[in-house]
């Protein structure tokens, strides 16, 4: 079963925002879903005490440096689909968590100072890759790059720069953006998913969900093609 890890070092690069949506909206669709909370501030602990998340969406809190690997594990032995969202660090509880992914976001704002942290994460990926190979020769941890709190109203020049730079780079990229939208922000203010924030209070609910959905969906097209190409 799929485990997804977010990791970048960088705090406030969309990690918890990106992580809890596509856990959100793979519920929805009816999967069973655990979100890991490994970040110490608890921001998806705080989200779940507003009850308000599905029942097929289970968020593990209090998850550290010591524990992870085992939350990984035992949370991929019950459900179909496993969601970490890391705090924003380089620490060791980061590499414990890419031993047992299958998958890395590694979310990025359009900005030349998030780009370089991306590289950092990146680092931390290929890293572990050497590491494996020293045992399994062809091993490969597949990793995107998901741009995140971008425009909705256009691309700035500093994001189709930076796209066009990790493209001839051949870094993968989704092509979805985790835009900046107040909804999004509302989300934990209110303790609520998108689709029960209350419209009269909240705007751009529905152009947030379609973004939500529309990211899931390249999630689920990437782990089919990574699943595809290991069998």
């Amino acid at each position: 079963m799929p485990t997804t890890v977010a990791v970048s070092p960088k705090g406030g690069a969309g990690k918890t925002t990106s992580m809890l949506n596509i856990g959100l909206q793979l519920a929805k669709k009816g999967a069973r879903v655990a979100l890991l909370d490994a970040d110490p501030n608890n921001p998806l602990k705080d989200f779940a005490s507003g009850g308000h998340c599905p029942e097929n969406l289970l968020i593990i809190p209090d998850v550290n440096e010591d524990n992870i690997a085992d939350k990984i594990r035992e949370a991929a032995e019950a459900v179909p689909f496993v969601l970490v969202d890391l705090e924003g660090t380089a620490a060791k509880i980061v590499v414990n968590a890419l031993q047992q992914a299958d998958y890395v976001i590694i979310p990025m704002r359009g900005s030349h100072l998030d780009a370089k942290e991306a590289g950092k994460a990146i680092k931390l990926v290929t890293d572990q890759e050497l590491a494996v190979r020293r045992h399994v020769p062809n091993y490969r941890l597949p990793y995107s790059i998901l741009f995140t709190c971008t425009s909705a109203a256009y691309e700035t020049r500093n994001t189709a720069g930076l796209r066009e730079d990790l493209q001839k780079m051949e870094i993968p990229m989704f092509e979805t953006e985790m835009k900046d939208r107040d909804a999004f922000k509302s989300m934990f203010k209110y303790q609520r998913p998108l689709e029960l924030l209350d419209t009269s209070l909240v705007p751009g609910v529905a152009t947030a969900i379609v973004n939500a959905e529309a990211v899931t969906a390249e999630l689920l097209t990437n782990l089919k093609t990574i699943q595809e190409a290991a069998s």
